[in-house]
Order: structure tokens, then C-alpha cells, then sequence
């Protein structure tokens, strides 16, 4: 019998929006994947159809506390990220980042495995430079309703980049922007799957503040083939890289188009805007351009096209 020398990699938050979508891009690459998740904000569901497959395995495992594997490649990807979910319990929100970023680096340096931390961009805060580029260090409030998520992803980054001059690990930080698709979760409170849920149901669309601030939105298999370029980049790029979609919408325009794609007779009200919201949020991708070759190539419309059809199945 011919034994595969398959590349053995662990992606913890495995079971979320974005972890499903990646172990599923891994397996597809011929890599053997272990799945680690405590379903705290995620479900099962969502690898439901990944379960019969012989390379793929799931384990349900908190990352606050340590766990002994043997793996090649470690994705980090565990943390609730919306503010709904993040919010519950900020106190476990920080110590999934900051202990789970802990646990997670001492399996990598034990195993010399390669590791990448989902990081975020709410690193930049409420950003006084636009659009924001990686060596832009931040404007957050470190005290805030939303502190728990954006400071628990800065102290991870830190850890992260101590553990690469300290220890001389193999690292990958990604900054990822506002990304939707299939498998966003329904009530996790953000801008796209409230105002597709909303327009489904035929209720009012939400719109808070005057609906001026802007976003940009990346289509989840564009975030990923980002996820698996970084991934596999030469050691002497450790990040941090921006992974987003560098076109900028209003809320309002995005409140429009999700209307025009589902139909129906929803109205838009106006709520004040919540506490330490950023205006202004878009990527710099230079970095991901030049050194990776990366760049979106699914426009809002289709994207959106394609979650209304998810959202409208469930």
C-alpha cells in the first residue's frame, strides 16, 4: 500500500464561517486536516459535509486551554468576531486572543510548525488615516464595549511577533477585512447578513448612524486563496498583510443593493450609530498585491448573490 506524506495542518475556530470555508480549501490542496472548535459561536453545520471525509477530523477543544498535537501547519482562526457574539462574555473574548494565541504558539514551537493568526482590522480602530495601511499603528480605545475584541487581536499580534524574534517561529499574521458569504452566521449582528435577513423576512433594514460610514466587503473564497497565499509565501514575509477588498461602499448603498437583489417592499429606518463604531474602513493591499499576487476578483453584486441564495435556504 503506497503511504501519502500528506501535510498535516490544524485550524482552530475550524467549525465558524471563515474555518469551514478554509478546511474545505485545504482538503481540497491533498492536506490531512484536524478541526478544532468549542462552538461557541459557530456550528457544526457548518462541516457537516466534511465529516465523511477520511482526511478531515474534528475535535471539540477550547484554545484557552493547551492542547498536544503533532502538525505541520497551524491556522489560528479562534475568536467570536462579531460584536453580538464578542460582546456576550468580553472577558472569555480575551482570553480566547490572548491565552489561545499562547497555546497555540508554544504547539508551534514545539513542533517547529508554521503558524498563521487571523488578525483583524479593527487593530486600526476608529483610523485617522484612510485608506489604512499595516505600518499604521491604530487609534482604539482601549477601554470600550468593543476593547475586549480589538485589544485581545493587538496583544495576539504582539505575542505573535516576540514568539518570531524570541523564539525564531514561522510566522503569519493576516489583517482581515469585513468578509461575507455562505455560512455567516444569521444573527451575528453584522452589516450584510442583518440586512439580508432583514429583507428576507420583509422587516424594516437597520441602518445606524446616517448611513454615510463606509466598508469595504471581500467575498469569503477571495479571503481564503489570501489565507493560502500568506500562508505559503517565502519565511522573510511575516506580515502583518491586509487582506480585504480595496472597493469602498457606503452602508447605504450596500442597504440599496441588498434590496434591488431580494425585492420586496422593506423600508429603511435609521438607529444611532453604536459606541466606537469606525467611519471609515478600508484596506491598503499593496503589500498583498506585490508580494502575493493577491487581489479580489468577486464583485459585491455576485457575492451577495450568492449569500441571499445561502440566507434564503435556511
Amino acid at each position: 500500500m503506497k503511504v501519502v506524506n500528506r501535510q498535516r495542518v490544524l485550524v482552530t475556530g475550524g467549525s465558524g464561517f471563515l474555518g469551514s470555508h478554509l478546511c474545505e480549501r485545504l482538503l481540497q490542496e491533498g492536506m490531512d486536516v484536524l478541526c478544532i472548535d468549542n462552538l461557541y459561536s459557530s456550528t457544526k453545520d457548518n462541516i457537516v459535509h466534511l465529516l465523511s471525509n477520511p482526511n478531515f477530523e474534528f475535535q471539540r477543544h477550547d484554545v484557552t486551554f493547551p492542547i498536544y498535537l503533532e502538525v505541520d501547519e497551524i491556522y489560528n482562526l479562534a475568536c467570536p468576531a462579531s460584536p453580538i457574539h464578542y460582546q456576550r462574555d468580553p472577558v472569555q473574548t480575551t482570553k480566547t486572543s490572548v491565552h489561545g494565541a499562547i497555546n497555540m504558539l508554544g504547539l508551534a514551537k514545539r513542533t517547529r510548525a508554521r503558524i498563521f493568526q487571523a488578525s483583524t482590522s479593527e487593530v486600526y480602530g476608529d483610523p485617522e488615516v484612510h485608506p489604512q495601511t499595516e505600518d499604521y499603528w491604530g487609534r482604539v480605545n482601549p477601554i470600550g464595549v468593543r476593547s475586549c475584541y480589538d485589544e485581545g487581536k493587538r496583544c495576539a499580534e504582539t505575542l505573535f511577533f516576540d514568539y518570531h524574534r524570541q523564539h525564531g517561529l514561522d510566522i503569519k499574521v493576516a489583517r482581515i477585512f469585513n468578509t461575507y458569504g455562505p455560512r455567516m452566521h444569521p444573527n451575528d449582528g453584522r452589516v450584510v447578513s442583518n440586512f439580508i435577513v432583514q429583507a428576507l423576512q420583509g422587516k424594516d433594514i437597520t441602518i445606524y448612524g446616517d448611513g454615510l460610514q463606509t466598508r469595504s466587503f471581500c467575498y469569503v473564497d477571495d479571503l481564503i486563496e489570501g489565507f493560502v497565499r500568506l500562508m505559503s509565501s517565502s519565511s522573510e514575509l511575516t506580515g502583518p498583510v491586509n487582506l480585504g477588498n480595496p472597493s469602498e461602499f457606503t452602508i447605504l448603498e450596500l442597504a440599496e443593493t441588498v434590496l434591488e437583489l431580494v425585492g420586496g417592499a422593506s423600508k429603511l429606518v435609521f438607529r444611532p450609530l453604536p459606541h466606537d463604531d469606525p467611519k471609515q474602513r478600508r484596506p491598503d493591499i499593496t503589500i498583498a498585491k506585490d508580494q502575493l499576487d493577491w487581489t479580489p476578483t468577486i464583485p459585491l453584486k455576485e457575492g451577495l448573490k450568492e449569500t441571499i441564495t445561502y440566507f434564503r435556504d435556511l
